[in-house]
């Protein structure tokens, strides 16, 4: 099938979209998105393509596309949506419902129901008079999901495995280090190899983690509720710090005051600085 023409970017509805076309699709899931108006989404563009789509009269859809690896990825986060779909757990945000799953010659799709309310990293932006409160809310919401059936899950993301992964990925040169946040910047990765291991052995708990806890996969609504959690593909058991870490990371841009609200709104009178420090280390390797 030939691909369509690349959209006018200059019609941008704001900076994380942009109008698109349909790209090629397999046939059954083609004629069940007849109709629907495309946007492509630019945040997270490393992994999956990813497109919002609307049709009148019904709700909003995200369509995930990858070959290869990313393809896995997208098997990966199927499997632990069924599984969150099949726990019940009071208190915690809602996940994207599947409406449909399809894998061929490579490829793999992953259709799901859109969450209601706005990234929390929007509403720090446009809202910062409700910043303690949303940081609050996100702290909760953590807590919740942290308290899921640990023992139920059967996907395991322990810093042990994540480690083998990094070690991979940094003898295979795939570690950026043009990507390290500012408090690394003219770090080579293996300096950030060389930090973790100074941390190891490491004290960890097991819980049910996120795996990528950011401002852009939680949403709430007008009310200051987190209303849900999106990019489910990283969902296992590993140390707690695992998620705290990212989201503390991410606050550093709205300043320290809020990432101290972190902490203690989770609980933590006392953050293990070890732990903090070891998987911002680990997460600069993916």
């Amino acid at each position: 099938m030939t691909r369509p023409p690349t959209p006018d970017l200059s019609q941008t509805l704001d900076e994380r979209e942009v109008p698109t076309h349909a790209p090629a699709l397999p046939a059954g899931l083609a004629a069940r998105l007849t109709g629907h108006d495309w946007h492509r989404n630019l945040v997270g563009e490393a992994g999956a393509s990813v497109f919002r789509l609307q049709c009148p009269g019904t709700p909003d859809l995200y369509l995930k596309h990858g070959r290869g690896t990313v393809a896995q990825d997208l098997v990966d986060e199927l499997a632990r949506l069924r599984w969150l779909a099949s726990v019940d757990a009071q208190g915690l945000p809602s996940v994207p419902a599947v409406e449909h799953f399809e894998y061929s010659g490579g490829d793999a799709w992953l259709l799901t129901r859109a969450l209601p309310g706005r990234t929390a990293y929007q509403w720090l932006t446009d809202a910062p008079d409700r910043s303690i409160r949303i940081v609050r809310a996100l702290a909760a919401a953590l807590r919740a999901w942290h308290a899921l059936p640990a023992p139920s899950c059967p996907f395991n993301a322990d810093h042990h495995l994540r480690l083998a992964h990094a070690r991979r990925r940094l003898d295979a040169g795939l570690v950026d280090a043009d990507d390290f946040d500012a408090d690394r910047a003219g770090w080579t990765p293996q300096d950030v190899w060389n930090a973790m291991a100074d941390l190891l052995p490491l004290k960890a708990e097991r819980v049910v983690t996120h795996g990528d806890f950011s401002l852009d996969n939680l949403l709430l609504d007008e009310q200051g509720r987190v209303t849900g959690v999106i990019d489910l593909g990283r969902v296992g058991i590993a140390d707690p710090y695992q998620d705290l870490a990212v989201l503390w990371n991410c606050l550093a841009e709205f300043g320290e005051a809020l990432q101290q609200e972190l902490f203690i709104a989770y609980g933590l009178a006392r953050p293990d600085e070890n732990r903090l420090h070891f998987h911002l280390y680990l997460d600069e390797c993916f």
